[in-house]
């Protein structure tokens, strides 16, 4: 990174855009690599899950509408009953790989760039050969940091439900102010999840960077964002928007588009949709880590890039953590 990091502290959105942006040109060889690698699977496994699932969802569906129109007892009801179930099985089945194979490489990439940067930040020589072989010893950290953030979701979740359900039970017949409480609860719900979610994206790069993982990384992911929540929330907004307008074309031009466009329209659409996808990934990525520098600036939080540098060299040898007396802290305050 070209910046000091007393100037990172500095960042705002634009700033944070355009430093992901030079780092991926002055890198594009690696990054390539890593995309090609980890990110293109990543990709072409959300897309094709869509395909896939879309199609044998509407199959089910057509087999279930022809066994309400079979009289019971016979035998074609007795073998469409049979093959629905078997397709259901498969579904589900289906759905189970694609979260397990969709989470292997979403932490394995995240991994891989969040090295990846740490590495440039400290100007060390970086290759495939070395990312690969420091992913291994570097995911089953950030895994436990999902894991946690993963728990803590579904414990949102179910508060959310039973705060419904309260509302439910007391106000919900009472004319103005019930609906006004409904109206403020839906409203604090996707304010609440947004900010988790910030909170382990951050959490992620704490994993790979820091001798903390799991439940302390998120708290110290959340201590991090505090003054830079604006920009990680804009950021948030904007890939999540460009991620669903990526979903929303394939899904339009490709899933059901298909007998409104020719094979090769179709072809198009779908690579067109997949490097986008692998752009899109491989630029989120790198943001949330360059937040994580800008966040720990921000802080007076200074990087020993030195430290850093032998820490990131022990990966390839031993496991060895990072050290946070080596690493995290080094205040300096201006007079």
């Amino acid at each position: 990174m070209d910046l000091e990091q007393e100037q990172m502290q500095f960042l705002g959105l634009f700033g944070v855009y355009f430093e992901a942006y030079k780092l991926i040109f002055s890198c594009r060889k690696i990054f390539s690599q890593i995309t090609l690698t980890l990110i293109l699977p990543l990709a072409f496994i959300f897309l094709a899950h869509e395909e896939v699932s879309a199609t044998l969802y509407w199959k089910i569906r057509f087999n279930e509408f022809r066994l309400h129109h079979t009289v019971a007892g016979t035998p074609k009801y007795d073998r469409i009953s049979d093959l629905v179930s078997s397709e259901w099985a498969t579904y589900i089945l289906l759905k189970g790989l694609y979260f397990t194979f969709l989470l292997i490489f979403s932490l394995l990439s995240t991994s891989a760039v969040v090295y990846t940067v740490a590495c440039a930040y400290t100007s060390r020589e970086i290759s495939l050969r070395r990312v690969m072989s420091v992913v291994p010893k570097v995911w089953k950290r950030v895994m436990v940091t999902f894991l946690c953030s993963f728990l803590a979701v579904v414990c949102y979740n179910m508060l959310f439900a039973l705060t419904i359900f309260l509302w439910a039970v007391t106000f919900a017949y009472i004319q103005g102010l019930g609906p006004a409480i409904l109206l403020l609860i839906l409203m604090i719900y996707p304010i609440g999840f947004v900010y988790m979610s910030i909170i382990w994206q951050l959490a992620s790069v704490v994993s790979v960077l820091e001798d903390l993982y799991g439940f302390k990384a998120m708290i110290k992911s959340k201590d991090l964002i505090k003054g830079k929540m604006i920009v990680a929330t804009v950021i948030f907004f904007i890939l999540n928007l460009s991620l669903g307008i990526i979903y929303w074309v394939f899904r339009v031009c490709v899933v059901y588009g298909g007998r409104a466009s020719g094979t090769i329209q179709i072809i198009g659409y779908g690579a067109l949709c997949l490097l986008l996808l692998n752009k899109l990934i491989l630029f989120g990525l790198v943001l949330q880590t360059i937040i994580y520098f800008a966040c720990k600036s921000y802080h007076h939080e200074n990087i020993d890039e030195s430290a850093l540098s032998d820490h990131l060299e022990a990966y390839l040898g031993d496991y060895v953590p990072l050290k946070a007396q080596d690493v995290q802290l080094e205040e300096y305050y201006h007079v």
